[in-house]
């Protein structure tokens, strides 16, 4: 019901235009009566969409769109019984206020009265209806006024204006009703303000020129207004509840909308009777747009592509559509048949890019502020329509452009397409839109000639192109969110099993470094922890047997026990042992008697000069001072998940940490590295070229070294550095792992 009632707001517009010759004969309203309906009509409604916006989330939607209801009505009866021209062109502007007021109303009830996750399908279903009310009533406008007459149509929605407000008041219920809010109401009359500016500027400027000072005044104003609104609000990034791209993404595809909607409506005609076409079939032509659109929304309902996605695919054949229009052959039915393709072409383009745009932006905003930041995209579309229209061939004033100027409006609009798709999508749809109207142009004007309508082949070739370019960034676009995707998974996989190490804990100053041999994977079968315990600061670097997930799962089983337990267990020894256990234990589960992880276990007390190591089957620890290293002995003991340690508990083996002195803890993929040539890396002699000791310098050196030396690793790299800290500073929750 609630799409049907907003689809009053593109009814209207049609049914006057029909109306136009009978108004002529029975009022005598002239053509420049006319125009100034239109102009005020537009700037009027552009007000109700703000003010009514507003007003229902401060007084309740349904409250709102019964007054809207009942001031349709009024405005339908009073130009029913009208008699003067003057008097027709205010009820003509109190309609088109009420009609604004009731659509802005409708589409902030949508989301108010859906879970967001379904706003997608809701929407796509919402402006499909929409778009077939277009189609529909753009066939039927001419007959249904002839046969009625104006002031009987007039009548019959003052009649289904009262019957809808029945049906609101029994079916719709209210929405909660938000508080003031000061900041909030002065930049929406900013925005008011540069809107009404912005698009009497723009209508003016065919009629006066665009160098009349009056014209440049209002152009040069309306930036001014929305800088107002914007200072006037400290938190402006966060009226929405979103960042300003996202509905700064949907204004201008709103843009798009009503330029390309003024685009088609005036040239599509010309080029249907430049044929050999009728009247009929022009308005034939036109209403293709809506099936198109109306397809494209249906898509998007049951299709879950992302806005950028939309763009992607939309604007690149909304292009197409466009550039094909100037291949129009001679002969009604196939210049009808062109036009109605290439038509439904845009709109199915158009509303592809547009329907995701709008129904992610609703989502995001907050209830109590829907109204308010509804009235954004309905004006969007006004504004494209009155820059559609600031061009001399397309003014109001005008008839319709003539068959050298419509050439020229279709090379504009695809210029139109191209810049939204750089500011709503990214360069490279841009760059894939520019690229297919350039080709379109070379093929249609360099190669064909004048008679390109007649040669089928640069037709279908054209539209190769047009389409294959849409495919492409489509395409192009999916994998780049599915990338993205796949990167945050990882990063949210690798920072759940493993966390970061941190700069300073106990006594001790440290640094990280955890580099997975699979780009993307974020984790592998290495390990690092470091924990501040209450028997001291313990420090955990190994290596799982196996990759893959397997040895994420045995990861995780490890990091999960150490963790746990490295605060219940007072003796290092035992605190090995356990971890011995828990990997027979899952040995067991899985049935994989091979299962093993070496690791090198580390303690280190408040204040002491030495360190506490326990070494199972691990890469001994090196110790890095000035330009010498050496290697730490330390028994090695079996590996953890042989149950070696279960029943005798081992001896953790004391090391002496001097201040000047860094312990370097790290994985065998670090040292087995290899360069082109097979040699591994020589850990000891670039750790002495480092020349310095610092924990994070040392970590940083060895990073990029290893990135030099190698072109590919085979095998993960976990590293700590820690020194002792000579100077006790205040605990630091700041951390350090080193990510590539």
């Amino acid at each position: 019901m609630l799409a049907a009632l907003a689809a009053l707001y593109v009814v209207g517009p049609v049914l006057r235009a029909a109306a136009g010759p009978e108004l002529t004969r029975d009022l005598g309203v002239s053509r420049d009566a006319m125009a100034v309906g239109e102009v005020l009509g537009a700037v009027a409604g552009v007000v109700a969409l703000f003010v009514t916006g507003r007003a229902g989330d401060r007084f309740g939607r349904r409250r709102v769109l019964v007054w809207s209801l009942i001031a349709f009505g009024t405005g339908c009866l009073f130009v029913a019984f009208v008699a003067q021209p003057s008097a027709y062109v205010a009820g003509r502007v109190l309609v088109t206020m009420a009609a604004s007021a009731i659509f802005v109303t409708c589409l902030a009830f949508v989301p108010s009265l859906s879970l967001p996750g379904r706003l997608r399908r809701i929407m796509g279903t919402w402006l499909a209806i929409m778009s077939l009310v277009f189609l529909g009533i753009s066939n039927v406008a001419s007959a249904i006024v002839s046969t009625l007459g104006w002031r009987t149509v007039s009548l019959a929605f003052a009649v289904l204006a009262v019957a809808a407000t029945f049906a609101v008041l029994r079916i719709v219920p209210e929405t909660a009703v938000a508080g003031t809010s000061t900041r909030l109401d002065v930049l929406f009359s900013g925005c008011l303000g540069a809107a009404v500016l912005l698009i009497t500027g723009l209508y003016l400027a065919p009629v006066r020129g665009w160098s009349d000072p009056w014209v440049l005044a209002l152009l040069a104003a309306s930036p001014g207004a929305v800088a107002a609104g914007l200072l006037c609000s400290r938190s402006r990034r966060r009226l929405t509840g979103a960042p300003l791209r996202q509905p700064g993404t949907a204004l201008v595809a709103g843009v798009v909308v009503g330029f390309t909607q003024i685009v088609i409506a005036l040239a599509l005609p010309a080029l249907v009777i430049a044929g050999g076409g009728t009247a009929t079939q022009s308005v034939l032509a036109v209403s293709a747009f809506g099936l198109g659109g109306a397809a494209a929304c249906l898509l998007a309902r049951h299709t879950a592509f992302t806005p950028l996605t939309g763009c992607s695919l939309g604007l690149p054949l909304a292009a197409v559509g466009l550039a094909l229009l100037h291949t129009v052959p001679m002969g009604a039915g196939p210049a009808t048949a062109m036009c109605c393709a290439m038509s439904a072409l845009v709109g199915f383009g158009i509303m592809t890019a547009q329907t995701p745009q709008m129904a992610g932006f609703l989502a995001a905003l907050p209830h109590s502020r829907l109204g308010a930041f509804s009235a954004l995209h309905p004006t969007a579309i006004v504004l494209g329509t009155a820059a559609a229209q600031a061009m001399p061939a397309t003014s109001v004033l005008r008839t319709g452009p003539t068959s050298a100027e419509t050439g020229e409006l279709l090379w504009v609009a695809v210029a139109v397409v191209a810049a939204a798709a750089l500011v709503v999508g990214r360069p490279a749809v841009a760059l894939a839109v520019a690229a297919t109207a350039g080709l379109e142009y070379l093929l249609i004007r360099g190669f064909a000639g004048d008679q390109v309508a007649q040669r089928p082949g640069t037709v279908i070739t054209v539209l190769a192109i047009g389409v294959l370019a849409g495919a492409l960034t489509f395409l192009r676009r999916q994998q780049t969110e599915r990338h993205v995707r796949t990167e945050q998974a990882a990063g949210a996989l690798q920072h759940a099993v493993l966390h970061p190490i941190p700069s300073r804990l106990g006594g001790l100053r440290l640094a990280g470094l955890y580099r997975p041999a699979t780009v993307g994977t974020g984790i592998g079968g290495d390990f690092l922890e470091a924990v501040d315990t209450p028997f001291g600061t313990r420090i955990l670097v190994g290596d799982v047997r196996g990759k893959g997930m397997p040895a994420v799962q045995t990861v995780t089983d490890v990091l999960g026990a150490f963790r746990c337990q490295a605060h219940e267990v007072a003796d290092l020894g035992e605190l090995a042992a356990r971890l011995d256990r828990q990997l027979v234990r899952a040995a067991g589960a899985r049935g994989d008697e091979e299962l093993f992880a070496t690791a090198v276990l580390l303690q280190h007390g408040a204040a002491g000069d030495t360190v506490e190591v326990v070494n199972c089957g691990h890469l001994a620890p090196l110790a890095v001072s000035g330009r010498s290293v050496r290697e730490i002995d330390v028994p090695a003991l079996l590996p953890l998940g042989f149950g070696a340690l279960g029943d005798d508990r081992p001896r953790p083996a004391t090391v002496a940490l001097a201040p000047d002195e860094t312990l370097l803890l790290h994985t065998d993929g670090l040292s087995e590295a290899r360069n082109s040539s097979g040699e591994f890396y020589p850990l000891a002699e670039r750790l002495e070229e480092a020349g310095g000791t610092d924990p994070g310098a040392l970590v940083t050196h060895l990073n990029q070294d290893v990135h030099d030396w190698t072109h590919h690793l085979t095998d993960d790299i976990a590293v700590v550095a820690l020194t002792r800290e000579t100077a006790r500073a205040p605990r630091s929750r700041q951390a350090d792992l080193s990510l590539a």
